[in-house]
């Protein structure tokens, strides 16, 4: 063993983020070989002990030494932190079913509620505060420490914890698989034989390049020709709004329809589950007023009928794409122990085991790795993580098309950001009002002060 290492989990009773991340760290070679201490953190102390518990067998089933904690005092968790991964949701899909709902309700063409759109401000500013109060903690007890984010939406989040603390911020996601899955699939080549490099934001990034790994072809070309030839029914919900961008901007997007079409005015007509989200019938009440969340029905790509006519227990999902983790296994169940893909593992081992490791995508503050967005603006590119730290790539520009999409989302997060620190709605208004979903001002009023009506309780406070 060399130097002592403690890994903080923020988030840690999910019953998805928790486990999968344990096993990804309990897993590590490289992690556990250095005296790791790892240290479950959480506000609701309900699920604490049964994450707990799952820890300790999972270590035991390894023969992992690892120190075992858990806590709800952020406080005392930090102090000697190297790493903080941070995951949080408040009340998530009863939030949610407002989210994708009410901005409809005043006009706004959004087809998801998550990271984009009028939706995803609110989501956004719910989890900011506790986001920039974990990265303000971490300031002062562990500076150095590198804080992990898988939180969305990931880069309003990320920019607002790059832009109000001064810790270092790395936020990952999964995403671009999605689309390199989606590429391969239409090529009909094994997933593993594309070497696919891909530059933007969060949840709207396009493939500078996709080639051949074993023979170095430019994969382009070919997918291009085999898009073309494909049935338009084909994985609509998730492709074809993807198709289409890859048409008329040339380069391919990730991760998929209801993802990339938060951030445009026109993705309605590529996306048929879009009235099925959170389905309900309003004579019977909202969902918001009757405590009952519907069933969240991520796309038609899913079975319909998965969802059973008389179900025994209330049913709350056909889906979890949230974006929290993977992998096998409940709280309290060992199960089988594989590592979940996600990217958190793989880049602590580089930068604080010193394992050359390459990451397919990371979202950090731009200082020139995507050429034609603003610095400061958090992107998503590849990059390389060693004992040197992390290192980005600095990838092509993008099309000028493409570019004008990204510009008007980075302007969105900065004045997202602004209206948070400033506690201004005025400020949040000119976000809204930025976003091409929004339908007209009078909406975007109506839009923000119901918001702030409904779930005041867990927003910050903002006043106009």
């Amino acid at each position: 063993m060399t130097d002592h290492l403690r890994i903080v989990l923020v988030g840690a009773g999910s019953r998805e983020f928790g486990p999968a991340s344990i096993r990804d760290v309990l897993l590590s070679d490289a992690l556990c070989d250095r005296g790791l201490s790892l240290v479950l953190v959480d506000i609701d102390p309900s699920e604490l002990p049964r994450t707990r518990a799952y820890a300790e067998a999972v270590a035991e089933r390894l023969g992992r030494r690892v120190a075992v904690s858990a806590t709800t005092d952020l406080e005392a968790a930090l102090p000697g932190a190297r790493a903080v991964v941070l995951a949080i949701e408040i009340n998530r899909y009863f939030y949610w079913a407002q989210d994708f709902h009410v901005p409809r309700m005043f006009g706004s063409s959004q087809i998801y509620g998550e990271n984009g759109g009028p939706g995803g401000l609110f989501h956004a500013l719910r989890n900011m505060g506790p986001a920039v109060e974990l990265a303000r903690a971490m300031e002062v007890h562990c500076p150095e420490a590198w804080l992990v984010n898988y939180t969305n939406p990931l880069t309003k989040l990320c920019e607002a914890q790059s832009r109000l603390s001064s810790v270092r911020v790395v936020g990952l996601c999964h995403g671009v698989f999605h689309g390199t899955e989606q590429m391969a699939r239409l090529l009909e080549l094994p997933v593993e034989r594309l070497d696919a490099r891909a530059s933007g934001l969060n949840h709207f990034s396009w493939f500078e390049s996709v080639r051949d790994r074993e023979t170095g072809e430019d994969l382009y070309p070919r997918l291009r020709r085999r898009e073309r030839e494909a049935h338009w029914l084909h994985d609509w919900d998730e492709i074809a709004l993807s198709r289409i961008l890859f048409r008329v901007f040339g380069r391919y997007p990730s991760p998929g329809a209801n993802h990339i079409g938060e951030y445009l005015g026109w993705a309605r007509e590529f996306l048929g589950s879009s009235l099925l989200q959170f389905f309900h019938d309003p004579v019977h009440g909202t969902p918001w007023e009757t405590g009952e969340t519907p069933t969240w029905l991520y796309n038609l790509g899913e079975n319909p009928t998965d969802v059973p006519a008389f179900p025994d227990a209330p049913l709350e999902r056909v889906r979890d794409d949230g974006d929290e983790g993977g992998g096998e296994g409940e709280v309290g169940a060992v199960g089988e122990l594989m590592p979940s893909g996600e990217l958190a593992v793989p880049l602590l081992e580089g930068v604080l085991c010193g394992v050359d490791t390459h990451l397919d995508a990371v979202n950090v503050p731009n200082e020139g790795y995507v050429p034609g967005l603003p610095d400061g603006a958090v992107v998503e590119v590849p990059a390389r993580a060693d004992a040197n730290g992390l290192h980005p790539a600095v990838m092509e520009q993008l099309p000028e098309g493409i570019l004008g999409l990204l510009r008007t989302q980075t302007s969105i997060n900065r004045l997202l950001v602004d209206a948070f620190d400033d506690g201004s709605r005025g400020t949040l208004l000119q976000a809204l009002l930025l976003d091409p979903t929004t339908d007209s001002y009078r909406a975007a009023v109506h839009t923000i002060n119901e918001m702030f009506r409904l779930q005041g309780e867990v927003l910050p406070e903002m006043e106009w």
